[in-house]
């Protein structure tokens, strides 16, 4: 049965993820990807007009991911800090689910790439970060509604907090999970 245009994309994909997710990567080139699928340079070039739209590919994977992972949080849990909480825990555990994802998220990948890549990649923990806002904007337990000054704070902090786990975790080889310490680490974070 021969394959739909959709399934072949996204096999790329997945092997492009698993690539990155080599602890001793390099820069991915076409012609290794399709080394890795057995198929011509050509044949990569008929579903992707270029390297850069694979990494797009992947990062649209990412933000479709944890958007719909937020808005399930969002929906589910009406206390805003620990939506917050669980909002830094769910992106955490996804990269710990998706290692190549990491390379991608910290920016490592892109290095070199086109830089449309990396300001996508910085639109996103935008997003994520007023995401974060808007959670912790809503009242917590006990009822008080924090300053905008203390919410803007505290949502950056938290996506530092997040990049620094991720880049801690990829530089290990994957070794040091982000959700590891997260636990005993959260009530200093606020979270």
């Amino acid at each position: 049965m021969p394959r739909v245009k959709g399934e072949r994309r996204l096999e790329i994909l997945k092997a492009l993820a698993q690539m990155l997710e080599q602890p001793k990567w390099g820069k991915i080139t076409t012609a290794a990807l399709a080394e890795k699928l057995d198929v011509s340079e050509a044949a990569l070039y008929r579903h992707f007009a270029s390297k850069a739209q694979m990494y797009e590919g992947l990062i649209e994977f990412i933000e479709n991911s944890v958007f719909t992972l937020a808005n399930k949080i969002a929906e589910d849990e009406p206390d805003g800090r620990k939506q917050a909480g669980k909002l830094l825990e769910m992106l955490l555990a996804f990269a710990e689910k998706n290692p190549g994802m990491v390379r991608v998220m910290t920016g490592d990948a892109l290095v070199g790439e086109h830089e449309r890549l990396q300001a996508r990649m910085n639109q996103f923990y935008e997003r994520f970060e007023a995401t974060l806002k808007q959670a912790l904007r809503s009242p917590g337990e006990g009822g008080a509604k924090p300053s905008d000054a203390d919410v803007a704070a505290q949502a950056g902090l938290l996506v530092r907090y997040a990049l620094g786990c991720l880049h801690q975790y990829a530089k290990s080889g994957f070794a040091k999970k982000p959700t590891d310490s997260y636990a005993a680490q959260r009530r200093f974070v606020g979270a």
